[in-house]
């Protein structure tokens, strides 16, 4: 159905990440396809020019989003508002607002955030699930949220608050999770079944080149829920093998020194492009629940099969010996021997690549995504529609 209006809802990052992309992509999308789309998006670089108690009245109940909102809805007049990231300055209170217009709220579940302080259910290098289900008091005392007990406060006063007024369970009327391993932990932490829909990432890409392929390529924030302390080890002791790194953070300075990788920096999306044509392997060391990487479905257009850590979604994602190769996350030697096989084993891999390649063209194309997207938009508006 073409014509509806859309309202999309987003707290960017500081450090823009493949969330912020997913954002710009959809709205790209909508757009192509003739519908209107407004924007209300607010910035965390905003976060350094307020004062701590300014910031966290916001993260609690946000008057200026509502304000702001309640405007732009009686401006635009939106069929549907589309929600991805509320943390911390739009906060929960936008979806109350949506309510007292009578317009159906889509949430984008891009990660754990409502069940797990830091949202990437992880602690301390190990995957951690202590909060899942609970009320999230935990990740307080040890400090789960930007190592501060008091900004943890906040996060989890906020989680319990919003809970316990029904926010999450009766505010949204759709939640898109982006495969099943995700939705499946979405409902262990609480949220309604019957409101979870599945619909992955996607990308708008044209046919590989065909291009030789020589190197193994690394893309992402060098922080510690990546793996990149495995990747370097592994790196190692895969003796030279020509290991590229694009991406830039906190543990760049692990990979310095080591025989055969080349640290290319953070390098715009045309020049990962290019990386990924000349690419024999794509590498994903993460130790955490990856939600659903963009750069998978970027990979699988490309042809590029991928070596992935077999945890959460990822082993959903990413099928051993078909579309890529998983490994034991963590484990180095398991990486280094993946990266060795896949280089002695080229004609394999090239065949991993073609297979990728025609699973992003049976899923994950922008086509069939506005599809799905579309589906779910339909669902929603006839259910407010109903309702009123």
């Amino acid at each position: 159905m073409i014509g509806h209006r859309v309202l999309v809802v987003h707290n960017a990052y500081q450090h823009r990440g493949g969330e912020d992309s997913v954002v710009e992509a959809e709205i790209a999308m909508l757009r192509s396809h003739g519908h209107e789309v407004a924007t209300y998006f607010r910035s965390n670089d905003d976060i350094s020019s307020q004062s701590v108690a300014n910031v966290a009245i916001q993260t609690f109940w946000s008057s200026r989003s509502a304000h702001d909102l309640s405007e732009l809805i009686q401006s635009f007049k939106p069929d549907v508002i589309h929600v991805h990231n509320t943390m911390p300055l739009i906060s929960p209170s936008i979806y109350w607002v949506a309510a007292r217009a009578k317009l159906p709220i889509v949430q984008t579940l891009h990660n754990f955030r409502l069940m797990c302080l830091n949202a990437l259910y992880l602690r301390k290098g190990n995957v951690c699930e202590d909060c899942a289900g609970h009320l999230p008091w935990r990740g307080v005392v040890r400090k789960c949220y930007r190592e501060s007990t008091a900004a943890s406060a906040v996060l989890a006063g906020m989680l319990t608050l919003h809970r316990t007024i029904g926010t999450y369970r009766n505010k949204v009327s759709r939640y898109i999770a982006l495969n099943n391993f995700c939705r499946d932990k979405f409902i262990e932490g609480g949220l309604p079944a019957d409101r979870i829909v599945i619909k992955p990432n996607f990308v708008d890409a044209s046919l590989p080149l065909g291009l030789p392929r020589q190197s193994i390529l690394y893309v992402g924030r060098l922080s510690v829920e990546k793996g990149i302390s495995s990747m370097a080890q592994a790196a190692v002791l895969a003796q030279g093998i020509d290991l590229r790194v694009a991406g830039d953070g906190p543990q760049a300075e692990l990979l310095a020194g080591i025989n055969g990788v080349t640290r290319l920096g953070a390098i715009s999306a045309e020049s990962v492009r290019n990386e990924m044509e000349r690419a024999i392997a794509l590498i994903i060391p993460s130790i955490w629940y990856e939600n659903f990487p963009r750069i998978i479905v970027e990979a699988f257009a490309a042809g590029l099969p991928v070596i992935a850590s077999k945890v959460g979604a990822l082993a959903e994602i990413v099928t051993d010996g078909e579309t890529g190769l998983l490994f034991e996350p963590g484990n180095s030697r398991d990486l280094a021997d993946k990266m060795k096989w896949a280089f002695v084993n080229s004609e394999k891999m090239a065949e991993m690549g073609r297979k990728a390649r025609a699973q992003y063209e049976a899923e994950f194309t922008a086509e069939k995504n506005y599809q799905q997207l579309m589906t779910i938009y339909n669902d929603v508006i006839e259910e407010q529609h109903n309702a009123s």
